[in-house]
């Protein structure tokens, strides 16, 4: 007796490219897949068994095979549970021929086969394989015929100002084919636009809108289904503040033609918007571009933190304060902390400097009546990374292999020490931040200012400068005390003592104070709090470890233990630390308590 064959599983898939008519009881999709079950019931003597899975794919379009349903029926035909595809058509599995293809292929590889209802076919012949090749080059032939009479039709009808549909934006109504303002939505509309343009941030605008719990345009379908009401992100709010649709016109592909309905937002602030977006925006640039100008935030769009999010440029304002900038890591502007790297947030001028005093010194941007030349610098560097220790710089190889071009051998000599990764060179700038006088300051690694920025200390240069004026009066016998300074200044005879130090300071150390580059233990604070020794080499140590190279010379004045003039009756230094500790005292003979140094204007005496 002779073994029933196998049973074949059939599937049945039905398609429809647009959602119209799905609401109905019977669609579309209804009577394909009846006239499919009929026949395959048809071939019940055959073997075949109907598969009770439903693959319907209401809406979507044959030409590409990004449909649901069909993805689902390829797994299964993969996973052997399906022996044979059933089709009303074969423009219903697809439109395209290089889709069918990959669709036979799949089949031919699980064994599985595919029949059409309506179109009777054999594909194990030449002849039948050529007939499905024909009808498919047809169906695409018909889908693509048909979408260019739509996109025809679409753009006469918005060259008239006809609204086509689509996702309503937020503020108006649909209302035949033109659009209604809606007076609530249109004020949130105009209060995001005069918004970004107040604050500059559109992280700043979401995180508002999200407290306000203000959503997104909600409408319904003629299908029934509810759209939008969704949180407004950061993708939204640029669509928003870009759509032209809210000056009263109709976009497509790039042009603008008037429309028929109103105006929500004037053209004037329209217009302030696109310019704050244009100066903000970063687009990715080709190796050796050069890249736009800067708008006040010269490393915009090129540095990065250490986890890889970009930072970008945010500055405070407010009425009568300073204007502070910062590169912020674009986690901590969303409130995701976690997601920030080592450092999340720089001050702007300080890094900014660092990177133009290091290309300087490298003889890769050199002096110029405006410097730093930021243009220069721009196209020289692709990217630069903030770390905990360290600002990375990567080199654009292709601007870099020019000015290497131009420099000498011993500046050659010096890039060839740059690191090489994965064909780019970068550069490494070990530094740290450390706040400083309530601002942030950037340290290399001997303890040194790693800036070349001239931003002295007002408050220890004014006491500087204050300290050496009284010095003078000392020494020349117009005043005898500090008593008498601080009663002539106004000041506390402490105060008077404790200022006084900082005229015999090194002058070295001085002259870092006014130039803006002190030790970073060198504060007025430091030198207030306690006396300060008049060894210069113990001053160095003292504010700076050491770190600080003194150049031995008669500006620097004399090794410590050589050359000490002593003042007469008193040990080493007596009479001077009674000056700074006992305002009151005097020097020999009711003069000065400086003794002078074969006339002139004397330095301070060092001792040991």
């Amino acid at each position: 007796m002779t073994a029933p064959a196998r049973p074949l599983r059939c599937a049945i898939y039905t398609r429809k490219s647009t959602e119209e008519g799905l609401e109905q009881q019977f669609n579309s999709l209804h009577a394909q897949r009846d006239a499919c079950a009929a026949y395959v019931m048809s071939q019940a003597g055959e073997g075949w068994e109907l598969l009770a899975d439903v693959y319907d794919d209401g809406g979507f379009s044959g030409g590409n095979m990004a449909r649901p349903a069909l993805k689902r029926l390829i797994g299964d035909v993969e996973a052997g549970r399906v022996d044979v595809v059933v089709v009303y058509k074969v423009d219903r599995l697809t439109r395209a021929l290089s889709d069918f293809s990959r669709i036979v292929d799949v089949l031919d590889r699980a064994g599985a086969s595919f029949v059409s209802v309506t179109q009777a076919f054999n594909t194990t012949t030449s002849m039948g394989r050529l007939t499905l090749n024909v009808l498919l080059s047809f169906a695409q032939f018909e889908r693509e015929i048909t979408g260019e009479r739509i996109r025809d039709k679409i753009a006469a009808s918005k060259k008239l100002g006809m609204w086509m549909g689509g996702c309503l934006p937020l503020g108006y109504d649909a209302a035949g084919r033109t659009l209604t303002v809606n007076e609530a939505e249109a004020r949130t509309v105009r209060w995001m636009f005069e918004r970004y343009l107040e604050v500059g941030s559109v992280h700043g605008v979401v995180r508002e809108l999200a407290a306000a719990k203000v959503v997104s345009k909600r409408w319904i379908t003629r299908s029934g289904r509810i759209r939008g009401g969704g949180r407004i992100g950061r993708g939204a709010l640029f669509h928003i503040l870009h759509n032209r649709t809210y000056l009263g016109e109709v976009p497509h592909k790039g042009t603008s033609y008037p429309g028929q309905h109103p105006a929500i937002v004037e053209p004037a602030l329209y217009n302030a918007v696109q310019t704050l977006l244009g100066q903000n925006d970063h687009k990715t640039r080709k190796p050796g571009e050069a890249r736009r100008p800067h708008k006040g935030a010269p490393l915009q769009g090129l540095i990065f933190d250490s986890a890889g999010n970009r930072m970008t440029h945010l500055r405070t304002a407010r009425a009568g304060r300073p204007v502070y900038r910062y590169y912020v890591s674009a986690p901590l502007q969303r409130g995701q902390r976690e997601k920030t790297g080592a450092v999340a947030r720089i001050p702007a001028p300080l890094v900014e400097e660092v990177v133009a005093s290091r290309l300087h010194q490298l003889r890769l941007c050199l002096q110029t009546e405006a410097w730093p030349n930021w243009a220069a610098i721009r196209n020289l560097i692709d990217r630069i990374e903030v770390t905990e220790d360290a600002i990375r710089l990567h080199f654009d190889e292709g601007t870099l292999a020019q000015v290497e071009a131009e420099l000498g051998p011993a500046d050659r000599a010096a890039l060839d020490r740059l690191e090489h990764r994965d064909g780019v060179r970068s550069l490494a700038i070990p530094v740290r931040l450390e706040q400083r006088r309530g601002a942030g300051v950037a340290i290399g690694p001997h303890g040194e200012l790693a800036s070349r920025r001239r931003a002295a200390d007002p408050a220890l240069c004014a006491a500087l400068i204050r300290a050496e004026g009284w010095k003078r009066q000392l020494m020349s016998g117009e005043v005898r005390t500090l008593n008498q300074i601080a009663a002539n200044e106004g000041v506390s005879a402490p105060y008077a003592a404790r200022t006084i130090r900082t005229a015999f300071l090194a002058p070295d150390l001085k002259a870092a104070i006014l130039d803006g580059r002190p030790p970073t233990g060198l504060t007025l604070e430091a030198v207030c709090r306690r006396p300060v020794p008049l060894d210069w080499d113990e001053q160095r140590r003292l504010y700076n470890g050491g770190s600080l190279n003194r150049r031995p010379g008669p500006e620097n004045g004399p090794t410590p233990g050589a050359g000490v003039v002593r003042t007469p009756g008193a040990s080493p230094g007596m009479r001077l630390r009674q000056s700074f500790d006992d305002p009151g005292g005097v020097g020999p003979a009711g003069g000065s308590p400086f003794p002078r140094a074969g006339g002139g204007n004397p330095e301070p005496i060092p001792w040991s």
